[in-house]
């Protein structure tokens, strides 16, 4: 593991970067991005072990963009209400550190995003931003925000921050992910559960049905998958979730 930073503007964005140990020719490349969103990689978690990837063969960027907990109150204040765009400019620029620089022998061909919840919510953000990643890993992401403000455990304390969409309707255009699904082109793996109540799971069968009725890709790419909770499979044996990640030529 190593600590990597990258200047974006007149901050710095600080990240860990988990490479394999013994691996011939450039290694591909996950980019996770935390969950919360007031979170941060700098504490250990079982739910998102980076070993378990670098043992397959991938190498892990973890970076902490604005939003992130352990740097001081301007970090929050970068992104803050939940402002996309901010969030991604930072992770990105980490992501462009590490794959430029040829001592971390990364390759640049083979670049995978991955996130959670809050994390679930950018990767879906990003998706219809960019066509710069091979594939797009989506676990109990926010989809269409003005439907998720509604049904989540917490619809109170959502209305408190952002509002309903008529009041604040350019916030909404602008972060929602639903609003870019006709620019999506990325393969994306959708993963939610049914017990997941801050995150409803209707986020992820309304992203599903999007993305096969008004996505960018062809139709009918899609299939279904076992039940899975924020964190524990539900009903599902463990090898029928083993290629979530699959060896490093299997996903990129």
């Amino acid at each position: 593991m190593m600590r990597v930073d990258q200047r974006v503007g007149d901050v710095t964005v600080p990240g860990w970067l988990c490479r394999p140990a013994a691996v011939e020719g450039p290694v591909p490349l996950m980019t996770w991005v935390h969950g919360g969103p007031f979170g941060s990689w700098n504490s250990w978690a079982w739910r998102w072990c980076p070993w378990v990837a670098v043992a397959r063969g991938y190498a892990v960027l973890l970076p902490d963009p604005a939003l992130s907990t352990g740097y001081g109150a301007d970090c929050i204040a970068r992104a803050w209400p939940h402002r996309a765009a901010a969030v991604w400019r930072e992770v990105e620029a980490l992501t462009d550190r590490v794959l430029d620089d040829p001592a971390y022998g990364l390759d640049p061909t083979r670049t995978c995003l991955l996130g959670a919840s809050f994390g679930g919510y950018m990767t879906n953000w990003i998706t219809g931003h960019t066509e710069r990643f091979r594939a797009i890993v989506t676990h109990a992401g926010l989809w269409a925000l003005d439907q998720q403000h509604a049904t989540t455990d917490m619809a109170a304390w959502k209305a408190g921050i952002f509002g309903r969409p008529e009041e604040h309707p350019e916030w909404y255009a602008e972060n929602s992910p639903d609003r870019f699904v006709d620019h999506i082109r990325t393969p994306m793996l959708v993963v939610h559960g049914n017990r997941d109540y801050r995150v409803p799971v209707s986020e992820e069968l309304r992203l599903w049905w999007d993305l096969v009725t008004l996505g960018g890709r062809p139709r009918g790419h899609a299939a279904p998958f076992p039940a899975v909770h924020r964190g524990e499979p539900l009903g599902a044996q463990p090898e029928q979730c083993s290629h979530l990640v699959p060896d490093g030529p299997g996903l990129l």
